[in-house]
């Protein structure tokens, strides 16, 4: 894999700015074989301007306020500015380099400046409220409904009706979190990008079967070290050496750079940016009118209030704890049977769990890899959403691409007709921030004509050696099924407005539709299709498979307890009403502490690398939102079960009525009962992840 951006290698003509120019490319793709790192500030410099005058023909407007001179008006700005920072943050997430990421650290208060320039002036904001005044319940049609509450709410909750003081001071607030997300993201990444466990022989590499072995080949190959192997902190990486390594040293010295991340002091110390960007949100709330910056945050979503969120993951972390500690109690029984003479520590809970489910299910992670290739997984995501769907994916091979790794897909549906194309980027590399996450390079509207979307995905899978076939572990297929099932929720959009398209909802119901389509994997007609061995072609064995899904909750404590003890210290967190100055080592002990994390057990995102709160807002106070969209998606499954076939058609029109083409043309909780005919039953969480309590287990 190359290490240098394609943005770098090629210019456009000269005296040009591809990003300015009209786009003369398949389906208007960004022609990432034209740009360059220095095409960005202009371009910026232009789309910002356009859009200051765009926005300022509307707020000048001395005609009556109407929806189509304010509200529509509004949708058609910014068009300009839009697809140049589309093209940019993809790059500076994606596949960065110095250049890139001096322009992110200019750019972002640029733009916070610019996005409290639109919220913050009163013009718009008496424009707008005067639609609202005036606007009767026969003017307007559904969408424009939806479109105009939403912007009355996201002015309001972006300040539009403080006074000039308060204005001022939070300008300077969001002016300051821009700053400060970004650092965070790029600390986290220089961590990640720095480090790498180099194994020097068969000593070090000793347990590692055949596929990880290739993988990290490949890996000091990208890193100039061909003959050796590395691990990187990628968690395709990792997690895997950490099961299989026999090397309770090197499981320990990885590991400890993995939680290490972002509190390594220096220059790159995240923990500073932490307590300030916490206090500052702090001081947002209460700008606004909120007790806390979680009141704030969830006030917007499904769950309403941060009671309601916390009550969800209290009753899950009950029963998720208990299981965690038994299987601790199993777990450490089986190294004391090996000989060890140890406590059992977090660099070795899946090292020991991976012998306790070849003990107890017959079943090697080493064993089902080979069965599930990354092509093969693409082709099985594909075809159920050509099953439910009707879509089809076709290669393509003559739109440009920002690295030579991206695939591209026309999709199209049942009769022929454009849909968009998908974009896939599965390879990790250290220009890759790491994760996984689905993105856009446009979005889907219909205001002035039909615009389709071009969706991307991004994952960093270890990629095999010298042209091998890529091998996915479980948990990787189901990312890759995940992050689909968010690309789909933007390539089926069907709405007028980009405000409402796609996957712009809620955020508590953004992980419903991908969390959903993860089930279609564990399904057996999908797997007895796909699951074909890598070198021989043979489907999984009957017996096998069988085992495989019998194991699917396997270390469920684990993984649930992991990620709750994320989400309740984001929640302790961002409910403080007054931070101070932060210790966020001790606040995070303490949080862990209160709610009894098990020591065997490390946060599935400590806060100094916890990207999700802090490179941007999009999950800060909404982290429990991947378990409030589970309770909807173990329900909302129900409803193929119930039909009797995993693909039914009535069942899956709905789903593409109501949640997938529909954007946020609905309240998220009318979206769903218009769906599912009712409101979602909690209870299917506990029931999906076994953690439903028998009299016994609830004494462990």
């Amino acid at each position: 894999m190359s290490e240098t951006p394609m943005a770098v290698e090629s210019r456009g003509p000269t005296g040009t700015n591809p990003l300015l120019d009209d786009w003369q490319t398949p389906f208007g793709a960004p022609p990432f074989d034209h740009i360059a790192p220095e095409h960005f500030a202009p371009a910026f410099e232009a789309g910002l301007a356009a859009h200051r005058a765009e926005i300022e023909r509307i707020a000048i407007d001395t005609t009556p306020p109407t929806f189509a001179n304010v509200i529509a008006a509004l949708e058609r700005s910014g068009r300009l500015l839009r697809r140049v920072s589309s093209v940019f943050f993809n790059l500076a997430g994606s596949h960065t380099n110095e250049p890139i990421r001096a322009i992110e650290r200019d750019i972002a208060p640029v733009l916070a400046r610019h996005r409290n320039s639109f919220f913050l002036d009163e013009r718009l904001w008496a424009r707008i409220s005067g639609v609202a005044e005036t606007r009767q319940s026969g003017d307007l049609g559904e969408e424009e409904h939806r479109v105009l509450d939403r912007y009355l709410t996201l002015f309001r909750r972006s300040g539009a009706a403080l006074a000039e003081p308060e204005k001022a001071r939070l300008a300077e607030i969001n002016e300051r979190l821009a700053v400060l997300g970004t650092s965070f993201s790029q600390n986290v990444l220089a961590d990640e990008s720095d480090y790498a466990l180099v194994l020097e022989g068969e000593e070090d590499l000793a347990g590692l079967p055949d596929f990880l072995r290739e993988a990290a080949a490949r890996a000091a190959a990208d890193r100039g070290q061909d003959g050796k192997h590395v691990i990187t902190l990628s968690r395709s990486s990792i997690e895997p050496f950490l099961q299989f390594s026999s090397r309770r040293d090197l499981r320990e010295q990885v590991f400890r750079a993995w939680i290490s991340r972002g509190a390594n002091y220096g220059e790159a110390d995240n923990r500073p940016i932490i307590s300030e960007i916490v206090r500052l949100r702090a001081e947002k709330a209460r700008l606004l009118g909120y007790d806390s910056y979680a009141d704030f945050r969830i006030e917007d979503t499904m769950a309403k209030t941060p009671g309601a969120a916390r009550k969800l993951l209290e009753d899950v972390w009950g029963p998720a704890r208990r299981r965690a500690l038994a299987d601790r109690d199993a777990l450490q029984a089986l190294a004391n049977r090996e000989g060890a003479n140890f406590e059992l520590a977090p660099w070795d809970w899946r090292y020991y769990a991976e012998k306790r489910r070849q003990a107890e299910f017959d079943l090697e992670e080493a064993v089902i890899k080979p069965y599930l290739q990354l092509d093969r997984m693409i082709d099985a995501a594909f075809h159920v959403a050509n099953r439910l769907f009707g879509l089809r994916f076709a290669p393509r091979t003559d739109v440009p691409v920002h690295h030579p790794d991206v695939r591209v897909w026309e999709v199209s549906d049942a009769e022929g007709r454009h849909v968009g194309l998908f974009l896939g980027d599965y390879f990790a590399r250290s220009s890759k921030r790491s994760g996984a996450w689905k993105s856009a390079f446009r979005v889907q509207e219909k205001l002035d004509g039909e615009v389709r979307p071009i969706i991307v995905n991004t994952m960093n899978f270890s990629a095999g050696a010298d042209g091998a076939a890529t091998l996915l572990s479980f948990e990787d297929a189901r990312t890759l099924f995940h992050e689909f099932g968010h690309a789909l929720h933007g390539l089926l959009s069907d709405v007028t407005y980009p405000m409402i398209a796609g996957t712009n909802v809620s955020r508590d119901f953004v992980e419903f539709p991908s969390q959903l389509f993860e089930h279609w994997l564990m399904r057996p007609e999908i797997l007895q299709r796909y699951a074909v061995h890598y070198r021989t072609g043979e489907p999984m064995p009957a017996k096998l498979m069988q085992r495989v899904l019998e194991a699917r909750t396997f270390n469920q404590g684990f993984a649930a307890t992991e990620y709750l003890g994320s989400a309740l210290v984001d929640l302790d967190l961002h409910s403080l009403a007054d931070p101070g100055d932060l210790d966020v080592d001790a606040f995070e002990r303490a949080a862990l502490e209160r709610i009894g994390m098990p020591a065997e057990i490390v946060l599935r995102h400590r806060l100094p690398h916890f990207a999700h709160l802090f490179s941007g807002e999009a999950y800060a106070a909404g982290y429990y939102s991947y378990l409030w969209s589970e309770v909807l998606d173990a329900d909302g499954f129900g409803a193929f079960e119930e039909a009797g076939d995993v693909f039914d058609a009535a069942a899956a029109e709905g789903l593409r009525r109501f949640v997938y083409s529909a954007g946020n043309l609905r309240d998220p909780s009318e979206a769903y009962r218009a769906f599912r005919g009712r409101d979602a039953d909690a209870s299917a969480l506990l029931d999906k992840r076994c953690l439903v309590e028998t009299p016994a287990s609830q004494e462990v």
